[in-house]
C-alpha cells in the first residue's frame, strides 16, 4: 500500500519569499531521506533543503527562479509501505533537519562585546550547535574599516556555506581567524576599534535559525560532468595559486558551486555568472576551466624553474643534494628526451585523458602473418603485427572521423587524410615516424616503410618531415610484455592506441574453451572531443578488423 505526502519547506528562520536557485528532483525520481530537494538563496547565504521522507516523486511544485516560504509545498511523493518515511507532520520545524538558514539572522546574535581601550570583540554567534566548522574565507584584514553587516568570514559545513556579518562598525585592529581554522560559537573573530554596535533584536533568534544542517548527500544533486576533477588538477593548481580570497567570498554562488570551484582551484571572482541575477553556476565554472585549458599561455610563469624540463611548472622544482645519501652518477638527458619531455608534460596537463582497455582475437591474423612472412622474408622484408594494426587503424579512422581530427578552439578540424604515427624506441629516446596515407597503401608497402623508418630512427637519421603530419599514433610495446597502459595523447591529435604483448588465453566459443591469441588494446583519448561510448565502439570496430583480416580488403 502507498500514499501521497507533501514535502514542505521547514522552518527557515522566519524568512519569506526566498529565491529558489536549484531544483534537484523531477517526476519519477526516487528520493531518500536527506536527499537534496532544492537550494534556496538569500542575500547572505545559500541553503539546501533535504527530503524528510523517502519515495517516488509524483509532482514538483518548486521551480528555479520562483520564491518560497516556510510551509510551502516543494514536491508530492508517493511513499510505499516499505519506505521508512516519517509522517507528514515531520515537516514541522526541527533543529536537526532545518536547512542552513541565511546568516542574515546571525545579526540576531549578541552585539559586539566591549573590550578594553574602546575596542570591541566580534565573536562567532549561534550557529545551531555546530562545533569545529571550517573557515573557508576571511574577508577582512587589519586596518579595514567595516560597517555593520559587512561579511567577516565564511564558514562551510559539508552541506552549506554561511557568511558571518559584522555586528559592529569600526576599524579592524586584530584578526583572530585565518582560512583553514575551525571555529565554534563564541570564538573571537576580530577586534574593532571605535566600534558602533548594531542594534540587537528584542529576542535572540532560536538555534534552528542559524543552523547550517543541510541535507546529507549533496551527491543527490545533478552530478557535474566528470571533466575535470582528476584530469584538470594540474591546471587547477595553477589557477588556485592566484585566487583572490576576498573576491572568491563575494562571488554570487551556492555551496555546491563553491565546493566545485575549490576542488578545481577556480577563482570565483574571475568567473562570469550567467545564472539568475548573475549567479555563478557549475556550467560557468566548467566553461572557465575549459577556457583556461585552451589558453595554457595564460598559466605559464615567466620562466620555468631550471631543471624541471616542464614548460608549465607551478611550483619550484625540488633541489636535493642526492650525494649526501649515497653514491650517484649524473647523466645528461638526450636532446630527444628534453624535447619529448616538455611535449609529454604539456599534453598530459592540457588534455583530459581517458583510457579504454580491450582485447581482440588475432589468432587468424598471426597465422596469416607467418604464412606471408615466409614468402616476404625471401626478399629481405619482415612483416610485424604492427603493419596490420596500422592498416586496420586507418580503416577504423574512416569509420569514426572524430578520431582523425584536431581541436582548434571551438572548432573540430576533420582531416581527409590518414597519416599514422608509430612510436619507435631508439638508444636516444622515443621518436614517432609517420606512415603517410596509410589507407591507400597495402600491407607490403606499410611493412617496408616501417622497416625503413625504424632503421632511420635507430641511426638518428630521420628528417623532420618523416615525423610530421600524423593524425593518429600507435604505441606498441611489441613482445616486451604488459597487459595494458595509458599512452599519452600526442597533441594536436585526439587519440592514441597502445598495444601490449599478445597472449594465449582460453576463450569460450559457445561449446568449449579454446586457446586463442589475444592482443591487449589501450585507447587513450581527449575527452573534450571523444566520449567513452565512442571510444568503446572505435576499439571494438578496430578489434573486428584485426580478428578477421579479410575485412581490411572490403
Amino acid at each position: 500500500m502507498s500514499n501521497l505526502i507533501e514535502l514542505k519547506v521547514p522552518d527557515i528562520g522566519g524568512h519569506s519569499n526566498v529565491d529558489i536557485i536549484e531544483v534537484f528532483i523531477a517526476p519519477g525520481q526516487t528520493v531518500s531521506v536527506d536527499d537534496s530537494l532544492i537550494t534556496l538563496e538569500t542575500d547572505k547565504a545559500t541553503m539546501e533543503v533535504p527530503a524528510e521522507a523517502a519515495g517516488v516523486v509524483k509532482e514538483v511544485k518548486a521551480v528555479v527562479g520562483g520564491k518560497i516560504s516556510e510551509g510551502d509545498v516543494i514536491a508530492i511523493i508517493e511513499v510505499g509501505a516499505a519506505a521508512s518515511a516519517p509522517a507528514p507532520a515531520a515537516a514541522a520545524p526541527a533543529p536537526a533537519a532545518a536547512p542552513a538558514a541565511a546568516p542574515a539572522p546571525v545579526a540576531a546574535a549578541p552585539a559586539a562585546a566591549p573590550a578594553a581601550s574602546g575596542r570591541s570583540e566580534i565573536r562567532v554567534p549561534d550557529i545551531g550547535g555546530h562545533n569545529g566548522v571550517d573557515v573557508i574565507e576571511v574577508t577582512v584584514k587589519v586596518g579595514d574599516q567595516i560597517a555593520v553587516d559587512d561579511s567577516l568570514i565564511t564558514l562551510e559545513t559539508d552541506k552549506a556555506t554561511m557568511e558571518v556579518p559584522a555586528t559592529a562598525a569600526g576599524k579592524v585592529v586584530e584578526v583572530k581567524i585565518k582560512v583553514g581554522d575551525k571555529v565554534s560559537e563564541g570564538d573571537l573573530i576580530v577586534v574593532v576599534e571605535g566600534a558602533v554596535a548594531a542594534s540587537a533584536p528584542a529576542a535572540a533568534a532560536p538555534a534552528p535559525v542559524a543552523a547550517p544542517a543541510a541535507p546529507a548527500p549533496v551527491a543527490a544533486a545533478p552530478a557535474a560532468a566528470p571533466v575535470v576533477a582528476p584530469v584538470v588538477a594540474p591546471v587547477a593548481a595553477a589557477v588556485s595559486a592566484a585566487i583572490d580570497e576576498i573576491a572568491f567570498s563575494k562571488a554570487h554562488a551556492g555551496p555546491s558551486v563553491r565546493r566545485l570551484a575549490r576542488e578545481l582551484g577556480v577563482d570565483l571572482g574571475k568567473v562570469k555568472g550567467n545564472g539568475r541575477k548573475g549567479r555563478v553556476t557549475e556550467d560557468d565554472v566548467k566553461a572557465f576551466v575549459k577556457g583556461v585549458m585552451q589558453n595554457p599561455a595564460a598559466l605559464a610563469p615567466a620562466a620555468a624553474p631550471a631543471g624541471s624540463g616542464v614548460g608549465l611548472d607551478l611550483l619550484p622544482w625540488p633541489k636535493v643534494d642526492f650525494a649526501k645519501f649515497g653514491p650517484i652518477e649524473t647523466k645528461p638527458l638526450s636532446r630527444i628526451q628534453k624535447i619529448s619531455g616538455a611535449n609529454l608534460s604539456r599534453n598530459w596537463v592540457m588534455i583530459p585523458h581517458v583510457t579504454f582497455n580491450d582485447e581482440c582475437d588475432i589468432t587468424e591474423l598471426e597465422d596469416f602473418r607467418k604464412t606471408v612472412g615466409k614468402e616476404w622474408e625471401k626478399s629481405g622484408l619482415k612483416i610485424s603485427p604492427l603493419a596490420f594494426i596500422i592498416k586496420a587503424a586507418a580503416e577504423a579512422l574512416k569509420a569514426f572521423p572524430n578520431f582523425n581530427s584536431s581541436l582548434d578552439g571551438d572548432n573540430l578540424v576533420l582531416k581527409q587524410y590518414y597519416h599514422i604515427g608509430f612510436a619507435a624506441d631508439t638508444p636516444n629516446g622515443l621518436v614517432v615516424p609517420v606512415i603517410k596515407d596509410a589507407d591507400k597503401k597495402g600491407l607490403r608497402q606499410i611493412a617496408q616503410e616501417l622497416t625503413d623508418l625504424s632503421k632511420l630512427a635507430r641511426e638518428g637519421k630521420l628528417k623532420p618531415t618523416d615525423m610530421q603530419g600524423a593524425t593518429f599514433t600507435i604505441s606498441s610495446l611489441g613482445g616486451i610484455g604488459g597487459t595494458s597502459f595509458t599512452p599519452i595523447v600526442n597533441a594536436p591529435e585526439v587519440a592514441i592506441l597502445g598495444v601490449c604483448k599478445s597472449q594465449i588465453k582460453p576463450v569460450w566459443n559457445g561449446k568449449e574453451f579454446a586457446p586463442r591469441l589475444m592482443c591487449p588494446l589501450s585507447l587513450s583519448f581527449d575527452h573534450r572531443v571523444i566520449d567513452g561510448a565512442a571510444a568503446a565502439r572505435f576499439t571494438v570496430h578496430l578489434g573486428k578488423l584485426l580478428t578477421d583480416v579479410r575485412r581490411l580488403i572490403l
